[in-house]
């Protein structure tokens, strides 16, 4: 099979052995794969490892203990080795794909949002009906998500983040009440003016970083704040007092470190809280751009440009 390689000169079309479905899981044909910015971490390691995270396909075989799955069945999946025509993922993983008319480059850009914001909001997050939830990274593609399952949920106010003015102008398509622009100084005023001062309950914040300490004063007091992206740096000042007087739960959260059977859990979880939003396609992101499988290197060259709102997508 055609695949996409991380190799020392960078991404390079492969020929490779179908990968072997073990026990727990199933091969996927790959009609699409889309991308996501931890593929930009892949590609830089040079390590000659099938890139990608996130595909849509149909199953053409099941692994005896990876769950109810048949040939031919359509699927949404996370895991490893997207960009290839063949991948495997654990049977617990995957979606299927409710409605048979979805195109898969649409279907190919919602599970690994729909895995990250509902655990984030839900499971880390607690978000409860009439809280307010702030979105700090709003416009990429999981921020877009996320603001969309605070409004289902219940949300009362949605604040969403972004740097950019062509993309804040867009936020409120996708759920918010209001967007700040994170790049002025003391833009944490703005969401705090809007709460009469409160803050916000639920904060999920993918940007950290230098300014961590401007998201850290939009909590309001038993606040609830997820750390899931580190877009603005890995390092930033923590203000103990703060979270003291606050009382703020910080969590962090990734899938790095998360076993086979936390993730199969997580994405149960998902299923059963969104599965008629996403049957009935209530749930759902724009894509920025397509791409030839052959011409993944343009388009990871093109997320890490920072021009795309939305998704990246390649097609096999």
């Amino acid at each position: 099979m055609k695949a996409i390689v991380a190799a020392p000169q960078g991404a390079q079309v492969a020929e490779l052995p179908l990968p072997v479905p073990g026990p727990h899981e199933i091969l996927v044909r790959v009609k699409a794969a889309s991308l996501n910015r931890a593929d930009l971490a892949s590609l830089a390691a040079k390590d000659d490892k099938v890139i990608g995270m996130e595909w849509a396909g149909e199953v053409v075989q099941a692994g005896p203990e990876a769950g109810a799955w048949q040939v031919g069945d359509r699927v949404m999946c996370t895991g490893a080795g997207a960009f290839a025509e063949y991948a495997v993922t654990d049977g617990g993983r995957a979606c299927r794909i409710p409605d048979a008319t979805l195109p898969w480059e649409e279907a190919t850009i919602l599970p690994l949002a729909l895995q990250a914001m509902h655990d984030a909001l839900v499971t880390q997050g607690r978000v409860a009906r009439g809280d307010d939830v702030l979105i700090h990274g709003a416009s990429s593609g999981v921020g877009l998500m996320g603001l969309q399952i605070a409004r289902l949920l219940g949300a009362r106010r949605v604040f969403g983040t972004s740097t950019r003015a062509d993309r804040l102008a867009q936020l409120s398509a996708f759920g918010a009440d209001v967007a700040v622009d994170a790049s002025q100084p003391g833009w944490h005023e703005r969401i705090l003016a809007a709460t009469d001062g409160q803050g916000v309950q639920v904060i999920v914040d993918q940007v950290t970083g230098k300014d961590f300490a401007s998201t850290f004063k939009t909590a309001a007091i038993g606040a609830r704040v997820v750390n899931l992206g580190r877009l603005g740096g890995a390092d930033g000042q923590f203000d103990f007092q703060l979270h003291a007087l606050r009382r703020i739960s910080y969590v962090g959260v990734t899938f790095r470190t998360r076993s086979a059977q936390e993730i199969r859990d997580l994405n149960a979880r998902m299923l059963a809280d969104l599965g008629e939003a996403i049957a009935a396609r209530r749930l759902r992101l724009p894509i920025d751009s397509r791409f030839a499988l052959a011409q993944a290197g343009e388009a990871l060259a093109h997320m890490a440009a920072n021009r795309h709102f939305g998704k990246i997508v390649l097609t096999t």
